[in-house]
């Protein structure tokens, strides 16, 4: 069995650290996507609330009672956010899907040619 050339194994290497980096950043939208989903589930059930009902929102280990309006504008702020940095993963994602691709070709080239160069 031959050896494995010192720059191939290099690349090995990143590649399963871009990988990594991948299921990292895949599992961050998902946690968020799931944030969105409970946000919208709350703001479902505060919408069928009475107005004057009393409203306790969690902060840290206490809960508060607040204004059923003031806690509708912070649940829609907070969704906003969470849509921006999804977008924003999604990009960072596809990049690093991209280079994946990338590097993968260059290291089953690299592989198929006898361990020449790749890169």
């Amino acid at each position: 069995m031959e050896q494995i050339p010192p720059q191939l194994q290099q690349q090995l290497v990143q590649f399963q650290q871009v990988q990594q980096q991948a299921q990292t950043v895949g599992t961050q939208r998902v946690q968020m996507e799931m944030q969105i989903k409970e946000i919208e589930k709350t703001m479902e059930e505060l919408e069928k609330t009475e107005s004057d009902v009393d409203i306790y929102k969690s902060v840290g280990s206490l809960l508060i009672k607040s204004k059923k309006d003031d806690v509708k504008e912070e649940l829609k702020e907070k969704k906003e956010v969470l849509e921006l940095r999804i977008k924003t993963i999604k990009r960072q994602e596809e990049k690093i899907l991209t280079k994946l691709k990338e590097m993968q070709e260059k290291i089953q080239n690299a592989m198929k040619t006898g361990y020449g160069k790749a890169g």
